[in-house]
């Protein structure tokens, strides 16, 4: 008996819906470890360091896999690596729908890599999507007393290149089909500290004082949580379409808005709401293209 097509979809799908909520609601926790006195940097190096220590051991006698392949998982990790630093600092100054929103720009910067990169053809779709996205864009940045606001603030910045990141390391992912899940998420993580340490470098590296309890719930963060996460982005994104992947991982809004409406009353003018319908527009539009590609 033949199995249904939607069955093999079933556990990437569900690994991703997971992903995406958890990654929309982690601002709490982190924002909590920073009122603590640990910063997004120190956060990032302990949880990631943490989630590290625990699968590396299990990974060791597999890294083999990773030698011919370096060129390409070095800009993997680099590409996760500045995704997660900034997303994680986005997220600890700026405005959480707002972040996110910028953020899943990345279905846009998608198409523009299969473009420069891959050679994709730019259909009407493919167009339209950009469009949209850029539109949307240009709405999030509009206020009626100022005109155009563009980038306000950091968050702003951080949130934008991390989308650009995660669409880079997105399309990787996808391509370095024959390096093991475990051994993309145990680069992504290398990756992740190697960014760390230099924006440490660059910033401030002296070890804050801060209560143990707050490494504690640091490396908890890592464990418990990153993991998972981590996992499950990289087996939902090697299994599914890239397209298809960035859209399914757009529930991250909705976990997004609706935790920071409950935890922190966090709200977005009318045209940051329009532009956001527009951004989320552009990725279910590049979905349509991705679903259409599919069946012929």
């Amino acid at each position: 008996m033949t199995p249904h097509p939607l069955v093999p979809r079933f556990w990437p799908v569900l690994g991703l819906l997971y992903a995406a909520t958890l990654w929309g609601m982690v601002w709490y926790p982190l924002r909590l470890l920073d009122e603590g006195g640990l910063n997004g940097i120190w956060q990032s190096l302990v949880s990631y360091g943490a989630a590290l220590t625990v699968v590396l051991p299990f990974y060791w006698r597999r890294r083999g896999e990773l030698s011919n392949r370096l060129p390409r998982l070095l800009l993997m990790a680099l590409a996760i690596g500045w995704c997660n630093i900034a997303f994680v600092l986005a997220m600890l100054e700026g405005n959480v729908l707002r972040v996110l929103l910028f953020f899943y720009l990345s279905p846009v910067w998608t198409i523009l890599l299969g473009r420069l990169f891959l050679r994709e053809r730019l259909s009407l779709a493919v167009i339209l999507g950009l469009f949209s996205g850029m539109l949307g864009m240009l709405l999030m940045l509009w206020r009626p007393e100022l005109g155009f606001d563009w980038l306000r603030g950091r968050a702003d910045w951080f949130a934008l290149t991390s989308g650009m990141g995660f669409a880079v390391a997105n399309v990787l992912t996808r391509y370095l089909q024959d390096i093991s899940i475990t051994g993309k998420t145990v680069v992504s993580w290398l990756g992740v500290l190697a960014v760390g340490l230099i924006a440490l470098l660059a910033s401030d590296p002296s070890l804050p004082a801060v209560a143990p309890a707050v490494w504690w719930g640091s490396v908890s963060l890592g464990v418990l949580g990153f993991i998972g996460m981590s996992f499950a982005v990289q087996y939902g994104v090697t299994h599914l379409p890239v397209q298809q992947s960035s859209v399914i991982l757009l529930f991250e809004l909705v976990a997004g808005g609706l935790s920071a409406w409950w935890l922190a009353g966090e709200s977005l003018r009318m045209t940051e709401w329009a532009g956001g319908g527009l951004i989320t527009l552009a990725g279910l539009i590049v979905q349509w293209r991705g679903a259409d590609a599919e069946h012929h």
